[in-house]
């Protein structure tokens, strides 16, 4: 049985989605910091300041100033931490599908090098008994139209 589980996890495609795993949430950790630290800080100073960490709806209470303080009060609708997490999902689903395009290219690309490279090592196949024969006709055929040009030359000299 642990022989089996070694062979599981061992496997190749185990092994590349542990990593992807890992790169992963490195990446989802970068795209955080660019959306939360370069991104909307931007937007909030091209509407006016707003915060939208801090954009919310309290369905019940009385009206906090900050997302913390109303969701201890009660239900609480945090559209501008949704709009947050949104922008986050489009630029790594954009990112993702970016690399994902990039690698399909440069692996068609190998691929048709690997098979140009395959079809110029492949020895040409032997050749047949037919294959003979159609060239002991054409080399009959060459030499008689060769000598029935120079007999129709010769004619035409006299």
């Amino acid at each position: 049985m642990l022989e089996e589980f070694k062979k599981f996890a061992l496997r190749g495609n185990m092994i590349d989605l542990a990593v992807g795993v890992i790169v992963g949430a490195a990446f989802s950790g970068l795209v955080s910091s660019i959306v939360n630290d370069l991104f909307m800080p931007v937007l909030g100073l091209i509407t006016g300041g707003l915060d939208f960490s801090n954009i919310f709806w309290q369905m019940v209470g009385t009206k906090q100033p900050t997302l913390d303080s109303a969701r201890r009060m009660g239900a609480t609708l945090a559209y501008g931490h949704f709009l947050t997490v949104l922008i986050n999902f489009l630029i790594i689903t954009f990112v993702l599908f970016i690399t994902i395009k990039g690698l399909n290219k440069l692996s068609a690309g190998n691929k048709n090098a690997e098979a140009d490279k395959k079809s110029k090592e492949a020895p040409l196949p032997a050749k047949t008994r037919t294959d003979m024969l159609l060239e002991e006709i054409r080399d009959i055929m060459r030499k008689e139209n060769a000598a029935t040009a120079k007999a129709l030359k010769t004619d035409k000299k006299k």
